[in-house]
């Protein structure tokens, strides 16, 4: 047996204990919904909880304020001649609406099978509490093999406002050789996966608004403009028959995908009709002419997200509603900017809206797409870990999903990202019943410690 399968065997002996598992769950009871104003007490109650775990494992750990939402911020350096890894994660959580779709309470943390069903399990606290489990083994076995910071923020779910003026403000402290953040979704239940590349995002609401007040159906319907059926006629015309975007200069900037990378995607276990099953529709729809994946990873999107106006309640109420409104995002691909984006919508939705009403239109958070540079030692280094992790060599893959803070991180910092992800699409992240399975959060620990080890392997300052 090798070093390393000796050490492996000594990780997976010091993780057959239940105190990993009862220690997230203690974590996923607390209530940290980042955009409800009634919860902040717990949103500081779980900071603590994160602040006091770190300190035991003689990390120097602190709460910090922000403008919003604080943020912890730990670090145990070893060796100066050691490289260092940032941890990012966020410990804020989506609401729980709608209620009434969990089969278990969303802040009771219930095991049903393999999974553990709770809000946030894998988005993002069991993801990041792997890190914090794989940090607690190495260190029953000895030494960290490198120095380890984390950066754990409760203001992703609201796009991380302030967080960007925290890095800045703390650039020198956060320095790192690498930055590792595991907050998404690997390619599939068997298939580890290291993600190279993740969308950007622009978020908006269209209003519209129409008469002063609301308006009886049979006195002023057919002559009054209706601001539903004006929202109706603008969110249809944002798209054309070939399912592309119809926003004028939307696609100008967009990074074509190389034939290389399509060639590699089409090679991975993916079948739009399995894909489109698990989701329970008859067919996939969007841009013609590109697969599934390549929709979902290289190709920008708009989608409405939300949408309001007249009479909600039980039974019926004729009226022709003053206003009505509708959230929207795009999601970008490498080289468009997302400012830029918004301000073609801001222009160009207007012009789409019937006489009679006024539409405005008001952005909301914004993040940029960004491609690593797959070359890097680190990603090598991240590609043994996870083998050594889940007994399979892993993929590289893009993500449809966004990550907004991403960018300012590497920025800052000016060294590069591994997306290492743990959780599943099955996880129901962002939806009722979400879950994280309690072998992803094993093999998620482990992974963490092979990439900690691996990375400690190269040196300091490639």
């Amino acid at each position: 047996m090798n070093s390393d399968q000796s050490l492996d065997q000594s990780l997976e002996n010091l993780l057959d204990t239940p105190s990993a598992d009862q220690e997230l769950f203690e974590l996923l009871r607390i209530q940290s919904v980042s955009t409800d104003s009634t919860r902040v007490p717990e949103m500081e109650r779980t900071a603590n909880w994160l602040q006091h775990k770190l300190s035991s494992l003689g990390f120097e750990a602190a709460v910090e304020a922000t403008a919003g939402h604080p943020v912890v911020f730990a670090q145990k350096i070893v060796s100066s001649d050691k490289p260092t890894v940032l941890i990012y994660g966020h410990y804020d959580v989506q609401p729980e609406d709608p209620l009434e779709e969990w089969i278990s309470a969303p802040f009771e943390p219930t095991v049903r099978g393999d999974r553990v069903y709770a809000r946030g399990a894998t988005d993002d606290k069991g993801q990041l509490y792997a890190h914090v489990r794989g940090v607690q083994l190495l260190q029953e076995l000895g030494d960290l093999p490198c120095n380890i910071k984390f950066l754990l923020e409760g203001e992703e779910e609201m796009g991380s406002p302030n967080l960007g003026a925290y890095i800045s403000a703390n650039a020198t402290r956060l320095a790192a050789d690498v930055i590792v953040i595991s907050d998404g979704s690997r390619f599939d239940t068997d298939i580890p996966s290291i993600t190279y590349g993740v969308r950007g995002l622009t978020y908006l609401e269209v209003h519209v608004q129409g008469a002063d007040r609301d308006l009886h159906s049979g006195v002023y319907g057919g002559a009054a403009p209706n601001p539903i059926n004006a929202l109706a006629q603008i969110i249809a015309q944002l798209h054309d028959e070939q399912g592309r975007v119809a926003v004028p200069g939307f696609y100008d900037d967009v990074q074509p995908l190389s034939p290389e990378e399509r060639a590699a995607w089409a090679t991975l276990p993916h079948d739009d009709a399995v894909w489109a099953a698990s989701i329970g529709v008859s067919e996939l729809i969007g841009e013609v002419g590109y697969t599934a994946l390549e929709k979902t990873w290289g190709r920008p999107t708009l989608d409405c997200n939300g949408i309001w106006g007249g009479f909600q309640g039980e039974g019926s109420k004729t009226v022709i509603p003053a206003k009505a409104g509708a959230k929207i995002s795009c999601r970008l691909v490498a080289n468009q900017d997302e400012n830029k984006i918004y301000s073609l919508l801001e222009a160009y939705i207007p012009t789409l809206a019937p006489k009679g009403v006024k539409v405005t239109v008001k952005p909301h958070h914004h993040g940029t797409a960004m491609v690593m540079d797959l070359s890097s030692p680190y990603f090598a280094a991240a590609e043994r870990a996870t083998e050594r992790a889940f007994g399979v060599k892993p993929v590289f893959i893009r993500t449809g999903g966004s990550i907004p803070i991403a960018l300012a991180l590497k920025t800052a910092l000016k060294c590069e990202i591994i997306f290492l992800d743990l959780g599943v699409n099955a996880d129901n992240l962002h939806s009722p019943n979400e879950s994280f399975s309690l072998k992803d959060y094993h093999r998620g620990i482990l992974a963490s410690a092979y990439v900690f080890q691996e990375i400690g392997k190269l040196g300091k300052n490639l």
